[in-house]
């Protein structure tokens, strides 16, 4: 009988990491541009487990001023610029999307504090039906491009972005 108890522990305490519904969050880590009042970006890939389509809506941490949903567009005259996208990201239902560096991607402006590698952002992603995840994501500012997928952020044009201001660039 007391097999039986610790098998079923054992099988009940498993059972998260085999559930295939929702959205799961895999590889997240996070870049920053300097100090305090600076910018900083997260990325990670979104698998979405369910057979419903689903959209990233929102993100929120206490470490910046403001986060939002970005992505980054090539203009008329081939200069890449990173604009908000306030309507969020599609994931379609049992597949995903990846928020890559060069791609879509959380932005955090007017950071609160000094992010060094290693340190850990807490944050909270807001779906239209998995509702609210929370992750912890670590800042690794030596992740070369192409790492776990990721792209680069470099060359891109954040004087369109108004971070000044805290506003984002016009949609063109």
């Amino acid at each position: 009988m007391r097999l039986v108890s610790l098998i079923a522990a054992a099988v009940l305490c498993a059972a998260p990491a085999f559930a295939h519904d929702g959205v799961h969050i895999e590889n997240p880590y996070a870049r920053t541009n300097g100090g305090v009042g600076t910018s900083g970006a997260i990325f990670l890939e979104i698998s979405n487990h369910a057979d419903v389509d689903d959209r990233l809506i929102g993100a929120a941490s206490d470490v910046a001023d403001k986060v939002e949903l970005h992505t980054h567009k090539q203009s008329a005259d081939g200069v890449m610029q990173m604009l908000a996208v306030p309507e969020g990201f599609p994931i379609t239902a049992l597949q995903g999307h990846a928020l890559k560096r060069g791609g879509d991607h959380i932005m955090l402006m007017g950071l609160k504090q000094d992010l060094k590698d290693g340190d850990i952002i807490h944050l909270t992603l807001t779906f239209e039906h998995a509702g609210v995840v929370e992750v912890d994501v670590p800042v690794d500012n030596a992740r070369k491009p192409g790492a776990a997928g990721m792209g680069d952020m470099q060359g891109m044009d954040h004087s369109k972005m108004g971070h000044g201001s805290m506003e984002p660039a016009p949609a063109n």
